[in-house]
C-alpha cells in the first residue's frame, strides 16, 4: 500500500523501548503459560481480567488486542527514539506503523468531521518486549493491543516479524492491517460501543462475555476495510490478499488448532478466521462504517 510518510509534527508518538518495567522477568515467565486462560477471559472493550491474575501481573487492564488465545512474540530491538521523528524512524517497522497510524487517523478524522462527531487522537506507543500502558503491564506475549484508559495503541514491532515468519502473513497491507485494527478499537471507544460491550460482560456468563469479545474484534476488522476502502486509490495488487490471510492465520480456531490442536468454541474471543476475513471483505467493499454493525443479527 502507497502510503504517505508519517508527519512528525501530526501524530502522538510515545517511546518506552530500552526502558525497564519492574515484574519484567519472572512475571513474563509466567505469563506465557497462563496466555491461553487469559485469552478466554478478556478481549477487546474492557473485558474484567481475573483477579488473581491481575494480583500477579499489576494489572492487565481493559484490552482491545488483535490475537486470541495466547500467542507468544519475541521481544523486539531496545533501541528507542528520542522524539516523534526519530522513534518512527528506528526501523522500517517502526515507520510503516506510524505511515498507517497516520493514514488511519486523518481517515476517521475525515470520516468523523463528515458525521458531525468529535474525534479525539490517539496515541502509538512503542515498546520493546515490556511496556507500561494505562491499562497495566504491556508484554510483548500479548500482542499489539488498545488500551481504552489512555486512548494508546500499543505496539512491540517484533509481532510484525511473528505474523510474516510465524503466521505466513506477509507484506506492508498485512502490518497495516494490524493497525488499521487497532485504530478500530479506537473508534469503538470514541462512539462508545466498548463500554457498552463491557456493560454487558459485567453481568454476563463467560461464554457469553466472549461471545460479546467477539463481534467487538470483528467490528475493528471490519472498521480496518473502511479505513482500507477510503484510501482504495493507494491500494496496490496483492493487498486484499495479504490481508485475507493475515485475517486467516490469527482467527481463533486457526490459533487454537496451533496451540493446543482441537477448537473449543465457547473460548473464542475475536473470530473464526472466515469471520474475520468476511468482515475485513466487508469493510474493504463497502468503506461503510455503518456497514460493520456486527452486533445485529449473524456473524
Amino acid at each position: 500500500m502507497r502510503l504517505d510518510d508519517f508527519d512528525p509534527n501530526d501524530i502522538n508518538v510515545e517511546d518506552q523501548r530500552g526502558q525497564s518495567f519492574g515484574g519484567g522477568g519472572g512475571g513474563g515467565g509466567l505469563l506465557f503459560g497462563l496466555l491461553p486462560l487469559i485469552g478466554s477471559r478478556f478481549g477487546c472493550g474492557g473485558i474484567v481480567v481475573v483477579l488473581l491474575l491481575m494480583a500477579v501481573f499489576g494489572g492487565l487492564g481493559n484490552l482491545g488486542g488483535m490475537l486470541g488465545g495466547g500467542q507468544q512474540s519475541a521481544p523486539t530491538s531496545q533501541r528507542a527514539g528520542t522524539d516523534v521523528a526519530s522513534s518512527c524512524t528506528v526501523d522500517a517497522q517502526s515507520k510503516a506503523a506510524c505511515n498507517a497510524f497516520q493514514s488511519a487517523e486523518n481517515t476517521w478524522e475525515a470520516l468523523f468531521r463528515q458525521s458531525g462527531a468529535q474525534f479525539r487522537e490517539p496515541k502509538l506507543v512503542f515498546y520493546g518486549g515490556t511496556g507500561r500502558s494505562g491499562c497495566g503491564a504491556a508484554q510483548a506475549a500479548m500482542g499489539p493491543f488498545y488500551c481504552p484508559t489512555d486512548q494508546g495503541i500499543y505496539l512491540d514491532t517484533s509481532f510484525f516479524d511473528e505474523l510474516a515468519n510465524r503466521f505466513g502473513a506477509k507484506g506492508d497491507f498485512a502490518q497495516d492491517y494490524v493497525i488499521a485494527h487497532e485504530f478500530g478499537h479506537h473508534i469503538q471507544n470514541l462512539l462508545g460501543t466498548s463500554e457498552k460491550v463491557q456493560q454487558v460482560q459485567r453481568s454476563a456468563s463467560e461464554t457469553e462475555g466472549n461471545a460479546a469479545s467477539v463481534r467487538l474484534e470483528l467490528q475493528a476488522d471490519c472498521y480496518a476495510g473502511v479505513w482500507a476502502a477510503q484510501n482504495r486509490s493507494r491500494m496496490e495488487p496483492g493487498d486484499l490478499e495479504e490481508g485475507l490471510t493475515a485475517a486467516q492465520a490469527i482467527g481463533d480456531d486457526t490459533l487454537q488448532k496451533q496451540s493446543q490442536g482441537r477448537v473449543v468454541p465457547d473460548s473464542f474471543t475475536h473470530g473464526t478466521s472466515a469471520q474475520r476475513q468476511a468482515w475485513l471483505r466487508r469493510g474493504i467493499q463497502t468503506g461503510d462504517p455503518a456497514q460493520c454493525d456486527t452486533f445485529s443479527g449473524a456473524i
